[in-house]
């Protein structure tokens, strides 16, 4: 596993520069720490089912209340 992500401040000015991260924190409510889990064990079973066809899903995209939060991205692995 790897773990990817973009600056608020330079995402917000269109510099969008990926970088591998080396730690990440969720600071989330109980509630919001088992919304994520479903989500992340709904794309593990999405991946199962669409093998190399699966490219990615978004939470905001997948659970409601996440709309405006910071993006969470899950993606294959290659």
């Amino acid at each position: 596993m790897k773990l990817w992500g973009y600056s608020k401040k330079e995402r917000e000015a269109g510099e969008v520069r990926l970088m591998e991260l080396a730690e990440a924190s969720l600071l989330a409510t109980p509630a919001e720490l088992r919304r994520i889990a479903a989500f992340l064990s709904d794309a593990a079973d999405n991946m199962d089912r669409m093998g190399s066809d699966y490219d990615h899903e978004h939470l905001g995209d997948r659970q409601p209340g996440f709309e405006d939060s910071p993006h969470l991205v899950v993606a294959r692995a290659k």
